[in-house]
């Protein structure tokens, strides 16, 4: 699979098999994305017991612990508003799920904590003390796992959302409490015949500006 072919097919899996991810593949793939030093990959009877240990939280309406960083600005612009809830809409409505089902997408999003049925969990960290530089970095390394997980056959997810019980991730994988949970991750095989949705991109005209030598020509007047 060649990075193009990776880049295009990387979407966030949100159905998973139970089908275990070999060892030495996230071997190779976090050897090849050059890890940073708090990321921490789970699997088998640990992940399970954290999946279990979040969900109890879940079904007791717990709404988790004080939130380290804000996922979106609190003054969310409108158009990114619209295209978030544009997604959100796309997404809910191949599954079948009205808008009005609160309940139907409730259950949706729990599914995050557990992984979507993925065998395999990956959460990367931050120190406290770093700044956006440093976060930006988190997301180059985190695309560079991905697209490799896809090079492997794998999918995945990435989550902002098991930062909401971030307390209850840090236990299970000893986390210094200098550190912030970032994002965790899905990881493995995808589940067969479950409706995914397709999201609209912005048209290329609207997020890049192409300069020329030509468009150029009247700058410094």
């Amino acid at each position: 699979m060649d990075v193009y072919e990776a880049v295009t097919s990387r979407r966030a899996v949100r159905a998973f098999s139970s089908e275990a991810v070999p060892m030495r593949t996230l071997e190779r793939v976090l050897g090849g994305g050059r890890a940073p030093s708090g990321v921490y990959v789970v699997t088998g009877g640990a992940l399970a017991g954290l999946k279990k240990r979040v969900r109890a939280r879940v079904v007791t309406g717990d709404a988790g612990d004080p939130p380290e960083y804000r996922m979106y600005p609190a003054d969310l612009p409108t158009s990114y508003r619209e295209r978030r809830d544009a997604a959100a809409a796309v997404r809910y409505g191949a599954l079948g799920i009205g808008r009005g089902d609160i309940g139907a997408r409730s259950a949706h999003v729990a599914g995050n904590w557990d992984c979507f049925g993925a065998s395999a969990a990956l959460f990367c960290y931050v120190d406290s003390s770093m700044g956006p530089p440093q976060w930006a970095d988190l997301g180059m390394y985190l695309q560079t796992v991905m697209l490799l997980l896809r090079a492997e056959g794998l999918h995945s997810c990435p989550q902002m959302a098991w930062s909401v019980y971030h307390r209850t991730v840090a236990n299970a994988v000893g986390a210094p409490e200098s550190s912030i949970l970032f994002c965790g991750m899905s990881i493995g095989f995808e589940a067969g015949a479950v409706p995914h949705a397709v999201t609209d991109r912005a048209p290329l005209t609207e997020t890049v500006t192409f300069i020329t030598d030509e468009s150029m020509s009247g700058c410094g007047r």
